[in-house]
C-alpha cells in the first residue's frame, strides 16, 4: 500500500457532496470536473484577511473556465493572462488585466495595447516591438517590466529566478530599459517579479518577498521614478502529497506588511491562481470494470490522464505520488482494500492512483480526484486517443 495526499476538509465526508449536491445527482455524464465556488470564495476571504489593502490578481492559466471567471469577477482586483486566447475569455469582464509570458506575437502586442492591458515586458526586444506598434496605433501604451531576479524561491515546485532565463529582463538591465520607456512616452506601470511557484514553506516565501521588496526598491532608486504598481508574484502552494502540510499565509501576510513602507507611494499586487482554485476542484470519473491480474487489483475509469495529466505523475513530477482520491459513491462503513485507480487509454501511463487503500467498489461507482481545480483539464491532453472531452461545471 502506498499513501496519498490528504483530501479538503470541504470534502471528507461521505458519500461525497460538493455544493450541497450528490455526486450522482451531479453527475449527468462522466467524467466531469466541479468546482466549487464557496470554497474559492473561503480561499479569497482568507486571504484578505491576510493581506490588507494588497490587490489579489488572479492567474487565469491556472483555470480558465468561463463560468469560473465570471464568478471571480466581484472577488479579485484583476486577471493576469499569458496569451491572446486567455485575454479573449477576460476581455468583456471589466476587470484590470495584465499579460504576461515570453513569446508575444506582435498580434497579441497589438490586441493589448489596444485593450488597455499592461503588458509585463519579458525582453528589450519585446519592449522595442511593443513601443513600435503602439506608435503605429497612435496609442501610449502601459507597459511594465518583469524582472528575473538574481534570487529563486527556494523549494518551490518551478523556479522562475535566480538563473538564465526566457522570463523577464535580468534585474541588471531594467533601470535602463525603464528610463527608455519613459523617455519614449509610455505609461510606465511598475515590476513584475516572480521568483517560483508551488512553494509551501511559509519561510521561504517570506524571505522570497524581503528580497523582492529590496529588489523593487532599489530598481526604483536607480531609475529615479516610484512605480505604480509592484506585482510580487505568487508561489503560495497547494498540499497534493503525503506529508504536505497547508501554507501558513498569515504567517506570510504579518511578515510582508510592515515591509511595504519601503515604497510607501506603490500599489502592490499578490497574483494567485492555484492556491484560489486548486482544492475547489474535483475529477468525478465512473467506473467501468474491475480486474485482478497476479494478485492486484485494478479499477478501471472512463477517464484519466487525457483529462487529469497531473494527477498521474505525468506533469513534472520527477517521483510519482498519489493525489488524495475517494470512491465518491461509497459509504464511511465499507469494507477497505488495496487497489491502483487506471483510466481507460492504451499506456501504462495512465494511473490517477497507484496501490491505495480504498473502500471496496464495483463498476458504476464513481471514483473522486481531489485538487483538481488547476492545471486540470487544460494541462492535459483531452484529445488523446479521441475520448470524449468532459464537462465542467462551477456549483
Amino acid at each position: 500500500m502506498k499513501p496519498m495526499g490528504a483530501i479538503p476538509l470541504e470534502f471528507q465526508s461521505l458519500p461525497l457532496t460538493i455544493g450541497g449536491r450528490s455526486v450522482e445527482e451531479l453527475l449527468s455524464s462522466s467524467p466531469l470536473f466541479v468546482y466549487d465556488s464557496a470554497v474559492i470564495r473561503s480561499r479569497i476571504t482568507r486571504f484578505r484577511a491576510a493581506f490588507p489593502g494588497i490587490d489579489l490578481h488572479y492567474a487565469v492559466k491556472a483555470n480558465p473556465f468561463a463560468p469560473l471567471l465570471a464568478a471571480m469577477v466581484p472577488l479579485v482586483d484583476g486577471f493576469d493572462v499569458a496569451s491572446a486566447g486567455e485575454l479573449a475569455r477576460v476581455a468583456a469582464l471589466a476587470k484590470a488585466v495584465s499579460f504576461a509570458g515570453p513569446g508575444k506575437t506582435d498580434a497579441e502586442l497589438d490586441a493589448a495595447i489596444a485593450a488597455g492591458v499592461t503588458i509585463n515586458l519579458e525582453s528589450e526586444n519585446e519592449a522595442d516591438r511593443a513601443l513600435a506598434i503602439a506608435g503605429r496605433l497612435g496609442a501610449t501604451p502601459r507597459l511594465a517590466v518583469r524582472v528575473n531576479p538574481e534570487f529563486e524561491l527556494r523549494g518551490s515546485g518551478m523556479r522562475m529566478g535566480g538563473r538564465a532565463s526566457p522570463f523577464g529582463v535580468d534585474a541588471e538591465c531594467v533601470p535602463a530599459l525603464v528610463k527608455r520607456l519613459l523617455a519614449a512616452g509610455a505609461d510606465w506601470r511598475g515590476f513584475h517579479i516572480f521568483a517560483g511557484s508551488q512553494a509551501l514553506d511559509p519561510a521561504a516565501i517570506i524571505d522570497s518577498q524581503a528580497h523582492t521588496l529590496d529588489l523593487a526598491a532599489r530598481l526604483a532608486a536607480e531609475v529615479g521614478a516610484t512605480p505604480p504598481l509592484v506585482n510580487l508574484g505568487g508561489g503560495f502552494g497547494i498540499p497534493y502529497f503525503p506529508g504536505e502540510q497547508v501554507l501558513d499565509i498569515e504567517a506570510i501576510g504579518a511578515a510582508l506588511t510592515p515591509r511595504l513602507s519601503a515604497l510607501p507611494d506603490t500599489q502592490f499586487a499578490i497574483e494567485l491562481g492555484r492556491w484560489l482554485v486548486g482544492e475547489a476542484g474535483v475529477y468525478l470519473t465512473r467506473i467501468v470494470d474491475r480486474k485482478e491480474s497476479r494478485g492486484e487489483t485494478f479499477l478501471v475509469c472512463d477517464g484519466g490522464l487525457n483529462h487529469q495529466l497531473a494527477a498521474t505523475g505525468n506533469l513534472g513530477t520527477v517521483v510519482r505520488r498519489n493525489y488524495p482520491v475517494a470512491v465518491a459513491t461509497a459509504h464511511p462503513d465499507r469494507k477497505r482494500e488495496v487497489v491502483s485507480v487506471v483510466g481507460p487509454l492504451c499506456t501504462p501511463l495512465d494511473r490517477l492512483a497507484d496501490q491505495v487503500e480504498l473502500p471496496i467498489a464495483s463498476p458504476g461507482d464513481v471514483i473522486a480526484v481531489f485538487m483538481a481545480g488547476a492545471y486540470g483539464l487544460t494541462a492535459s491532453p483531452w484529445e488523446f486517443l479521441g475520448h470524449s472531452r468532459p464537462v465542467e461545471i462551477l456549483v
